[in-house]
């Protein structure tokens, strides 16, 4: 670090001062606010003096049982208070809190667990039987339910000061890509406080704005955000999973910043919001990923909370930049969804030498800005890979138009190659996903005789009366000849294999279709 001291000792003390930690941004709100509302789930509620002193608690705790700067605590739970408590009191002592995915099948959970080689297993007694399948090698356990309370009520509130360090990881979420075991992201202190001024910057938040946490906190969307309205000096409402009646109920008790809603979530909640007919305290911004949403749902939706719709894109390597500025108001055009680049990053497409593509031409996207994750864990040789250059290349392909709008044209590692010719499938979705009659719908490859394999489109029908007829005439009009799906089918919506963040798993789509011929 450069000083303007010729001292070690006072460039120490100016280095110390310039550095904070999420934990310390949540007790600085807990000693400005204490009797503000902290966080609640159901009838249970805690304001900011008393999450503090539970948190420090906890933090007493956690050393007791031999946690230290950089040990790894393997969270299994299910979303509830006590899963943001540890994290807090992990970033008070420099711990990392990884967050396991309770709904992987057993190796690759024991994949999870190897990989980061846990001191502590936290976990709630719902999963005991989990637990009781996975070798946690000899990493004690400490039950969120049986003994937390017990232990946290005769643990005096910690007051160690560790020298935690803003680039210290504080949560590891799991990532996978289109192939290969989930990777671990270690996501820093730095990286969390620096996102939370995105949601300030790009979604216009309120410091008293409240958050509804019910997407699963072994994901970014249940935790990461809980954590930045805590340095904000929100409310977080908690919830085990889409529970459309406590979403409401919030709706109905709280202003809500942003309302995160996957796109197989948005539908489920319509149907519920006309059922009770609730009077809506205000909601900011709803929804993500405009582009995997059929415009009539977007146009619903953000009617129904007078909302706009979050046009992102962004991921749990880089928060919500490089794409998430772009706000789509009630009634607003949805001809276009070009995506809009978001503050505090610098972002480019790319071509597989790193050089820079003319406009309209497809690029990979990269990004570099302190929004970034600190790297995958204990994986140098991807690593290496993905950071090249000075920036992390993302492996999503977009084009920009002519007005600066950038779209998403699909995976790097998901390209359909027919008779030489790259068909990207959100090319294709694109064009489906803009007729009313359709529900949602995915591209996928086949193997073709002739061109070497072909895209397929799955559709969800809205009507009926949408034949795969219809569905060759829109993409007639829209899509050159070797792009339009040389073959349709139709499949319930609700049969639609998704990952947790509501996304349709491809891969297990394009199975299904192998197994229809």
């Amino acid at each position: 670090m450069t000083s303007a001291s010729t001292d070690p000792s006072v460039t120490a003390q100016i280095t110390s001062a310039a550095r904070l930690t999420v934990y310390q941004m949540f007790r600085e709100q807990a000693y400005r606010q204490p009797d503000a509302l902290a966080i609640e789930m159901g009838s249970r509620q805690l304001s900011y003096g008393q999450l503090l002193d539970r948190v420090d608690r906890v933090a007493a705790v956690l050393r007791d049982k031999g946690v230290g700067r950089g040990d790894r605590i393997a969270m299994i739970s299910q979303n509830r208070i006590e899963y943001i408590e540890v994290i807090l009191a992990a970033g008070r002592i420099g711990a990392i809190v990884t967050c396991q995915n309770w709904r992987l099948a057993l190796p690759e959970l024991q994949h999870c667990i190897d990989l980061v080689s846990p001191s502590l297993i936290a976990a709630s007694d719902r999963f005991d039987a989990l637990l009781g399948g996975l070798e946690l090698g000899g990493a004690p356990a400490l039950s969120l339910d049986s003994e937390y309370e017990d232990l946290i009520a005769a643990a005096p509130p910690d007051t160690v000061e560790t020298n935690v360090d803003p680039e210290d990881g504080l949560i590891l979420i799991y990532t996978s890509g289109t192939t290969g075991l989930p990777k671990g992201a270690l996501i820093s202190h730095r990286a969390e406080i620096i996102r939370t001024m995105n949601l300030r910057l790009d979604l216009g938040f309120d410091p008293d704005d409240a958050y509804m946490a019910w997407a699963p906190m072994f994901h970014v969307g249940g935790t990461e955000h809980s954590l930045s309205s805590l340095m904000m000096g929100g409310s977080v409402v908690v919830a085990d999973g889409l529970d459309t009646d406590a979403i409401i109920d919030a709706l109905e008790a709280h202003k809500i910043g942003w309302l995160l809603l996957v796109p197989a979530t948005i539908e489920p909640l319509l149907a519920a919001l006309k059922e009770r007919k609730p009077t809506v305290k205000g909601v900011k911004v709803v929804g993500c990923m405009a582009d995997l949403v059929p415009p009539a749902i977007i146009e619903e939706i953000s009617t129904a909370l007078d909302a706009a719709f979050f046009n992102s894109f962004g991921a749990t390597e880089t928060g919500l930049p490089p794409l998430s500025g772009h706000l789509l108001a009630p009634g607003a055009d949805l001809s276009n969804l070009g995506k809009q680049p978001s503050s505090l990053c610098s972002f480019r497409l790319l071509d597989p030498d790193g050089n820079e593509v003319a406009q309209g031409e497809t690029g990979e996207a990269a990004m570099k800005g302190p929004t970034l994750f600190s790297g995958y864990w204990g994986a140098d040789e991807t690593n290496r890979n993905d950071f090249r250059d000075g920036w992390f290349r993302m492996g999503d392909l977009f084009t920009q138009d002519e007005q600066g709008g950038y779209h998403f044209v699909g995976r790097a590692k998901y390209l359909i190659k027919s008779g030489g010719e790259n068909i990207y499938p959100a090319e294709i979705e694109r064009v489906l996903l803009a007729d009313s009659r359709v529900g949602d719908a995915i591209v996928v490859r086949t193997p073709d005789d002739q061109w070497g394999e072909v895209p397929v489109a799955v559709i969800a029908r809205n009507s009926d009366d949408l034949t795969a007829s219809d569905v060759e005439d829109m993409c007639r009009t829209a899509l050159a000849g070797y792009k339009r799906p040389k073959g349709v089918y139709f499949r319930d919506l609700d049969a639609f294999p998704r990952s947790s963040s509501g996304k349709i798993i491809r891969e297990d789509v394009e199975k299904w279709v192998m197994e229809q011929s």
